[in-house]
C-alpha cells in the first residue's frame, strides 16, 4: 500500500513522508526497480504550481521511502506523493491543504 504523510497546520507542512508498505509487496520478489517519488503541490484551482521531483533510484526495493523538508506552502489546495516506477506513475495520493 502507498501512503503519504503529512502533518502541519493551515499552508505549514512541518512533516511530510511517503512509501510503500513492504507487507504491500511481500509477495514481490524483486520489488520496485528504478523508482522515484515526487511531491507536487496544487492550487484550489488545482493547477500545479510546485514539483519536488525525487532521485531516481536504479536499485530495486520492496519499500521505497522518501520524505520532504518542512516548508510553507504560498497557496491552499492540495498536496499530492506521486510513485513513479520504469519512467511511468504507479500511484498517487493527495491530502487537501486548507485553513
Amino acid at each position: 500500500m502507498f501512503t503519504h504523510i503529512i502533518r502541519g497546520s493551515g499552508r505549514k507542512i512541518t512533516y511530510q513522508n511517503a512509501g510503500v508498505d513492504c507487507a504491500f509487496v511481500a509477495a514481490m520478489s524483486s520489488g520496485f526497480c528504478n523508482w522515484r517519488i515526487d511531491f507536487t503541490y496544487a492550487d484550489t484551482s488545482n493547477r500545479a504550481y510546485r514539483t519536488s521531483r525525487g532521485r531516481t533510484h536504479s536499485e530495486c526495493k520492496i519499500d521505497p521511502m522518501r520524505s520532504n523538508s518542512p516548508q510553507t506552502l504560498p497557496r491552499y489546495g492540495k498536496a499530492c506523493a506521486h510513485l513513479h516506477v520504469n519512467g511511468v506513475r504507479r500511484v498517487s495520493q493527495c491530502h487537501h491543504v486548507t485553513k
